[in-house]
C-alpha cells in the first residue's frame, strides 16, 4: 500500500540554522571530489558522514576530517543498494541526531561508443549514478521531513546538458540527475527541504590527470577561462547550495565549468 501524499506546507518562518549547527552525509567521499567536499563541509563546522564503497579510503579519509575538530564517521555504502542507502540515512539519525545535509556525489564511469557498449556498463553506471541518488535522496528526505529542514544537493555534470561522445551511459545518468533533482524540489519545498544540482566541467582529479596530455589541452581549448577546475572550486560551490545564503535556492543547476557550458 502506498504511503498518502504529503500536503506541502511552508516553513519559511523557520529560524535558519547555523553551518556548525548541520550534520552532513557525503557519498563518494573517499577521495576526489566527493572528499573537498566533505572537508569543505567540516571547515564549516559540520559533523559529517564518508560514505563510500571504498571502505579503508573512507576511513582514511574521515581520520583526516576528524582532526579538524568535528565528528567523521566512515560507512561503506553501495549507493545503488536500497538497504545500504536507508543505512546511510539511519546512521546519520543515530550517530549525530539529523541529517540536515545529503551531498550525492558517488557515481562511475565506463566509457564506450554507444554501438559497443554492453548492456551491463549502461545498467552498472545508471544504478550508481541515478538510481544511486534516488535512493540516498529518498531516505535522506523521509527523516528531513521529520524535521522540516534539508539540503539536498546531488552531483550532475555538463556531460548530462551537452552530451558526450563515448560516454552514452554517464551523459544519460547525469540527465536523469538534473531531472530527478527538479522533481524532488518540488515535491519538498514545502517542507523547506532544497534539492540543487552542481554540474562540473573539466575538473583535475585522479582519474582525469590520467588521460593524455592531448586530450587534456582539448579539453582546456574549450573552456573560457583556459583551465581546468579543482575538486576545491566544486566544494566551494556545493558549500553555497547548503549555507544560509542560498535558503531561497531549490530546483537549479549550478554550472561550475569555468565557461565549458555557457
Amino acid at each position: 500500500m502506498s504511503e498518502p501524499a504529503v500536503p506541502p506546507r511552508n516553513d519559511a518562518a523557520a529560524p535558519p540554522r547555523t553551518d556548525a549547527a548541520r550534520n552532513a552525509v557525503v557519498t563518494g567521499a573517499a577521495r576526489g571530489i566527493g572528499k573537498a567536499i566533505a572537508v569543505r563541509l567540516a571547515r564549516a563546522g559540520m559533523n559529517v558522514i564518508v560514505s563510500d564503497i571504498l571502505g579503508e579510503e573512507a576511513e582514511k579519509t574521515a581520520r583526516e576530517i576528524g582532526g579538524m575538530g568535528v565528528r567523521a564517521l566512515p560507512l561503506r555504502t553501495d549507493v545503488s543498494d536500497p538497504g545500504d542507502a536507508e543505512a546511510l540515512a539511519r546512521m546519520a539519525v543515530a550517530e549525530f541526531g539529523s541529517i540536515d545535509i545529503l551531498v550525492n556525489n558517488a557515481g562511475i564511469t565506463r566509457d564506450n561508443l554507444s554501438i559497443r557498449m554492453s548492456a551491463s556498463d549502461w545498467e552498472l553506471v545508471l544504478g550508481v549514478n541515478l538510481k544511486g541518488t534516488f535512493l540516498c535522496s529518498q531516505a535522506a528526505a523521509r527523516e528531513m521531513m521529520k524535521k522540516r529542514f534539508g539540503r539536498i544537493v546531488n552531483l550532475a555534470s555538463v556531460s548530462g546538458i551537452l552530451g558526450t561522445a563515448g560516454q552514452a551511459n554517464y551523459a544519460a545518468s547525469k540527465a536523469g540527475v538534473i531531472a530527478l533533482t527538479k522533481s524532488m524540489a518540488r515535491e519538498l519545498g514545502g517542507r523547506n527541504i532544497t534539492v540543487n544540482a552542481v554540474a562540473p566541467g573539466f575538473i583535475l582529479t585522479e582519474m582525469t590527470e590520467k588521460l593524455p596530455e592531448s586530450v587534456k589541452e582539448a579539453y582546456v581549448a574549450q573552456i573560457a577561462l583556459k583551465r581546468a577546475g579543482s575538486p576545491e572550486e566544486v566544494a566551494e560551490a556545493v558549500h553555497f547550495l547548503v549555507s544560509p545564503a542560498a535558503q531561497y535556492i531549490t530546483g537549479t543547476v549550478l554550472n561550475v565549468s569555468g565557461g565549458l557550458l555557457i
